[in-house]
């Protein structure tokens, strides 16, 4: 097990200069890439999030970014359901400094999981899951971690707000615009849009960085991270939102996860969403697939 607090400062140096400090604002817009590939929920498997990021062409033999100048967005879900959670965090962080010194970007989402973890909801963690951040520096006197049974203690003090993986959180986007496709975990809705998703995304990693307090919706069903609306089989008036959205956002198309798609990657709505959450990680068994979007044209590989 690594000694998490070295892994703490070596990414608050090497990455300086690839994301803001928490409370400075961090783009949610970024220009057109002539080639995006979007991952889906890895939960703690790295065999998985490995496998995807060389199908998406990303990464070589030696886990080296060979993408040049390719972006991808992983839409979120790097945590709970499996054992491999450090790992994956900070194999993905290291995948996007190199990839911004490359020309590309790995654009690294919250999705509802990372939230619940800030939130200390940890009904998904696995043993594994414990055991992995054990080694979390920290008082054990602190009274908010008196409650929390000591092998589960070192997990509660990196994710809380202002520990040292939620500080990690704070420093990316819940929701990104790439081009003409917008990418988030759930799904956004027009009262999203009109609250403002740079506002959104400064009070998740404020609420992350420990400086300001939980978003008051940021837990509710119709969350960006938690939204469902898009991803089971939309109906009319769904399409019809979805539709409103897209426009307000003068975008073509929406990219979400969080619903496993049982027949991989699925679109709906005359391919203005796409799911990509094709539960590939072990916990679910699905298969390894990735949404291109090459040239403004969308496809699966597979």
């Amino acid at each position: 097990m690594k000694f998490l607090s070295s892994v703490v400062a070596f990414f608050f140096f090497s990455f300086s200069s690839l994301f803001v400090v928490a409370g400075d604002q961090l783009p949610t817009r970024f220009p057109q890439a002539r080639r995006i590939v979007a991952i889906g929920d890895v939960h703690g498997d790295l065999g998985a999030a490995r496998s995807a990021l060389v199908l998406a062409g990303a990464i070589g033999e030696k886990d080296q970014w060979i993408g040049g100048d390719l972006v991808v967005v992983q839409t979120g879900d790097q945590l709970d359901r499996g054992d491999e959670e450090q790992a994956i965090l900070d194999f993905f962080y290291r995948l996007a400094d190199e990839a911004q010194g490359a020309g590309g970007a790995f654009h690294i989402l919250n999705g509802n999981h990372e939230l619940m973890n800030i939130a200390l909801d940890l009904r998904y963690v696995t043993p594994g899951g414990y055991q992995d951040f054990a080694d979390t520096p920290h008082n054990a006197q602190d009274p908010e971690l008196a409650e929390y049974k000591p092998e589960h203690r070192g997990r509660v003090a990196a994710f809380r707000p202002g520990g040292p993986y939620a500080m990690m959180f704070s420093k990316r986007n819940t929701i990104v615009i790439v081009g003409d496709s917008a990418f988030v975990h759930g799904g956004i809705l027009p009262k999203h849009v009109d609250y403002g998703l740079e506002k959104f995304n400064e009070e998740v990693r404020a609420w992350a960085a420990g400086t300001s307090p939980k978003p008051v919706d940021i837990q509710t069903k119709t969350s960006p991270v938690w939204t469902r609306l898009y991803s089971m089989g939309p109906d009319e008036s769904a399409c019809e939102t979805l539709s409103e959205t897209l426009a307000a956002l003068k975008v073509n198309r929406l990219v979400v996860g969080h619903t496993v798609q049982k027949n991989g990657i699925q679109s709906y709505c005359n391919d203005q969403v796409w799911c990509v959450d094709v539960g590939m990680a072990a916990f679910y068994g699905g298969p390894i697939q990735v949404l291109e979007i090459l040239d403004g044209k969308v496809r699966i590989i597979q």
